[in-house]
């Protein structure tokens, strides 16, 4: 018969071997729990495309630099854009037509870690009907069509492919180019603009993150423990002090979401505030130049909020309490915006939220401006 001290030695074996077991399923299986690509099923073979929603379109079919091919879709403007007879292939632009697209912004769409790019075409058909923005938008690798198995060094390889494409475009390389991300895709965004300060103007961040570590206790409550276990960083926090002063970022958060605490994205403002060398300032409610008290002590603006630029968009959409505006420096275009209904995947639908990037995009050419004037 085994004696108690054997049982006790083959318990203890027993936990240390399922422990072991547990400890590499979280640590090599843990791309499948960021990376969803699959979710909602069907997600990896159907695709919805721009002229399902009536939007002119190239299929993009880039490579990037370890050879996976990426299905992306490329919307570029034209001076008469008509919506009325679509293609899913539209013909060659004129010389007007290019020219009339390279005056245009072009945004580059990075989406959330759920889902397809089809999924966010309505996204992208605001950019380019309403605001007449040429779009790219980014299929990451292992979702949709794309090639491949997503990770963090490769969705930064995809990143940099999109941005290469660009940048190389006769056309699109002419106008400003401007970052577009949605929580994981706000990371992919913030760490392409440190890599390639020169070549962004812009950037454009919902519901976004410190990193992924800090991450997992609030959105995976049970694996918190093993926070460090998370070999997939997107470590935005150390990235976001590498990007230089002018290139201004509008950040919209939700203050209802349920998987990225607001606490993320406000810290996240706080480095960019500590970037262009001012103090984190309160919001203020609405366009009321009131500083709002926040954890019991008063915050005063660096400058009054006044009713111009995005809050005027906005009101027009909501009401006061629906956006809070932080207080920022008069000589920066960057503005945080929190929405207070908003939740981690209808921010994008919350009144004021595309008037208030309609404003920012609009800014951008008057900074242009004022920077090649004052160079």
């Amino acid at each position: 018969m085994p004696s108690f001290e054997d049982l006790a030695k083959g318990t203890v074996a027993a936990t240390a071997g399922l422990s072991t077991v547990a400890f590499g399923l979280l640590y090599y299986g843990q791309n499948y729990l960021i990376y969803p690509s699959a979710f909602p099923p069907g997600s990896r073979t159907e695709v919805p495309t721009p002229s399902q929603y009536g939007l002119p379109y190239h299929d993009l079919e880039l490579r990037t630099e370890d050879g996976v091919k990426l299905k992306c879709y490329l919307l570029v403007q034209t001076r008469h854009l008509d919506l009325s007879n679509v293609s899913a292939q539209p013909h060659d632009g004129t010389v007007e037509d290019d020219k009339f697209a390279s005056t245009r912004p072009t945004i580059i769409m990075f989406h959330g870690n759920g889902g397809n790019l089809g999924h966010r075409i309505p996204l992208g058909r605001v950019f380019f009907a309403k605001m007449r923005c040429n779009v790219l938008m980014v299929s990451y690798r292992g979702y949709g069509l794309s090639e491949g198995s997503p990770s963090e060094k490769g969705l930064k390889m995809d990143a940099q492919s999109a941005l290469d494409y660009v940048k190389s475009h006769p056309a699109l390389s002419e106008g400003p180019t401007v970052l577009y991300g949605q929580s994981i895709g706000g990371a992919v965004a913030i760490d392409l603009a440190s890599r390639n300060p020169l070549a962004i103007q812009a950037l454009v961040l919902e519901n976004t993150f410190l990193s992924l570590p800090r991450l997992v206790p609030s959105a995976l409550p049970v694996l918190g423990p093993f926070a460090f276990l998370c070999h997939q960083k997107w470590d935005s926090a150390s990235k976001v002090p590498l990007l230089p002063r002018k290139i201004p970022i509008l950040m919209l958060s939700g203050a209802r979401d349920e998987v990225v605490p607001k606490v993320h994205m406000e810290a996240l403002w706080g480095l960019v505030m500590q970037r262009e060398a001012i103090q984190p300032a309160g919001t203020s409610v609405g366009t009321g130049a009131t500083p709002r008290k926040r954890n019991g002590n008063a915050s005063t603006p660096s400058s009054p909020v006044t009713s111009s630029g995005v809050a005027r968009a906005g009101e027009s959409e909501a009401k006061p309490r629906d956006v809070k505006f932080a207080a920022h420096d008069p000589r920066s275009l960057s503005k945080f915006i929190e929405f207070a209904d908003g939740t981690h995947n209808d921010t994008c639908v919350q009144p004021g939220y595309w008037s208030a990037i309609a404003t920012f995009i609009a800014s951008l050419s008057e900074g242009l401006e004022t920077a090649t004037s004052e160079s």
